[in-house]
């Protein structure tokens, strides 16, 4: 299964707020060229809560093309409705995508057993593996371990993206799942911690500016190359301090648009990159080896 960088795109924009295809492609080309391990369309960072149901659909077609095999494809399908994130899946899931990520569901306020009983409805609707995900930061409601255990035993669901940043939530799943079941950091500032304490990898924001970092960083995490995860990581952080300074993706799309692989274009309610924050932004990306 998945291991290593995979890359939560970005969806760019064009000056009339349109999805950008010719930017797209130029994103995926340089994640290919920079040994990205996967990438991740129509997720949080992809502005998917913005996206008409067609564009959702069309970005991710589009992506499958223009990958063309070269790497693997995960879909940002989830939503807070059990019935239309079924539908927007067996949708998308005959476009060639290699598996589903499906966010906890966000606003209803779930209880445990109404999350386990939406993944499993899910689950036994789609064809493709499901990765869960759980960013409780911005949900509010947040899958347990005891829960994460009980879906692990589907054969449609095959890990789980934990954003928590909590190396005691992970611990705690370990403990309560079988080996096989993949375990993916949602946090880039812990997301060494959490591969060389077993996980398998991470879903970045980082590594859209610096996929060839974070991706031999993962490498080096995996291989058990402590003192070289380390050095690559240190590079990593200052980015990632100023890549949150405001809400995701608002600093990664200013940061993209920096290296001219994008417009900076984002939608409404989130609004662009405050002045403020620039030459910290330059500074880091600098210190990381980043070209623009």
């Amino acid at each position: 299964m998945f291991k290593g960088s995979l890359i939560a795109l970005v969806t760019p924009f064009d000056a009339d707020n349109h999805v950008d295809y010719a930017a797209l492609e130029r994103l995926i080309e340089f994640h290919v060229s920079e040994g990205s391990d996967g990438l991740v369309i129509a997720g949080t960072t992809g502005e998917a809560a913005t996206l008409e149901r067609s564009e959702h659909v069309d970005l991710i077609a589009r992506a499958v093309d223009i990958v063309n095999g070269r790497l693997p494809v995960i879909a940002g399908t989830g939503s807070n409705s059990t019935a239309q994130t079924i539908r927007l899946s067996r949708e998308v899931g005959e476009l060639g995508i290699d598996a589903y990520l499906m966010v906890v569901p966000y606003y209803n306020k779930p209880m445990q057993e109404g999350m386990h009983q939406h993944f499993t409805a899910i689950a036994d609707a789609v064809d493709k593996p499901v990765m869960l995900y759980n960013v409780p930061g911005r949900t509010v409601a947040d899958i347990l371990p005891e829960t994460v255990a009980r879906l692990a035993v589907h054969p449609n669901i095959f890990g789980i993206k934990e954003a928590t940043g909590d190396m005691e939530r992970l611990r705690q799943i370990q403990e309560l799942v079988d080996e096989g079941f993949m375990l993916y950091s949602g946090d880039d500032f812990t997301a060494l911690e959490f591969i060389q304490k077993g996980g398998h990898g991470v879903v970045s924001v980082c590594g859209n500016v610096a996929p060839g970092l974070s991706a031999d960083m993962c490498r080096a995490a995996l291989a058990g190359e402590s003192e070289k995860a380390k050095e690559l990581d240190d590079k990593l952080q200052p980015l990632n301090k100023a890549l949150f300074v405001e809400s995701n993706p608002i600093p990664l799309k200013w940061a993209l648009g920096e290296m001219g692989l994008i417009s900076p274009g984002i939608r409404l309610p989130l609004t662009n990159y405050s002045e403020e924050h620039h030459d910290d932004m330059r500074q880091a990306m600098k210190n990381a080896g980043i070209t623009f």
